[in-house]
């Protein structure tokens, strides 16, 4: 056999397998699927990852005055998490075929996801009434930033939870069905870590030390 024939064989079917057989159609493009959604959460991550740098960075300069604390972001908290709670009941409901359950937990992740979002336009309202919308002071323009930004990815995901939502009722293809509630519940853990990392970090009190440290300034 000469080195042509050698790259262009084909030993599955000499195996007497067909190349379709291989790996269905169907399967290969959910695993692109999942795969894509790795990579945008990689990036999402490192966007986030850089925001806390800099304001690490920027807290070390003389004209930094800390943001109030609010105690409606530890209820906000709380309820994202119940959202992530009743997405992980979801994809555990769809895999033991309760598709009853399924919904519920659904309907619920929206629920609470929309609540939260709801919360944190709240807490930028307290914000302003409490004198604290000028955005020159930088804290208070992270803030905006941070929360705008994790809240508009939240946003995102809540279009294609509707797509899943609008889907559930009815006649639909279950293999489909439970593929997009587990990257909704893998997207939902992946925001609500990053969420707890921010607030952990930057929202619930005087953290300079730990955070400077992280970031490697100090």
């Amino acid at each position: 056999m000469n080195l042509f024939q050698q790259l262009t064989a084909k030993p599955w079917l000499a195996a007497g397998a067909a190349p379709e057989d291989l790996r269905h159609p169907d399967e290969a493009h959910r695993a692109a699927k999942k795969s894509a959604l790795w990579v945008f959460l990689a990036v999402v991550g490192v966007l986030f990852m850089l925001l806390v740098f800099a304001y690490g960075g920027r807290m070390t300069y003389g004209d930094w005055r800390p943001a109030p604390q609010l105690k409606l972001l530890w209820a906000n908290t709380f309820v994202l998490i119940l959202s992530s709670v009743a997405l992980q009941w979801a994809q555990v409901s769809v895999r033991r075929g309760q598709m009853d359950a399924m919904r519920v937990g659904l309907l619920a992740g929206g629920a609470f996801t929309v609540v939260f979002l709801f919360g944190q336009l709240l807490a930028w309202r307290q914000l302003g009434t409490m004198g604290y919308f000028d955005v020159t002071n930088p804290a208070i323009a992270f803030f905006y930033l941070i929360t705008g930004i994790h809240g508009l990815h939240l946003v995102g995901g809540l279009v294609a939870w509707g797509r899943t939502a609008a889907r559930v009722w009815g006649k639909f293809d279950v293999a489909a069905i439970r593929q997009s509630v587990e990257l909704c519940t893998l997207y939902w853990h992946f925001l609500l870590g990053v969420w707890l990392v921010l607030f952990g970090l930057l929202f619930t009190g005087n953290n300079l030390d730990l955070l400077l440290k992280l970031c490697g300034i100090r």
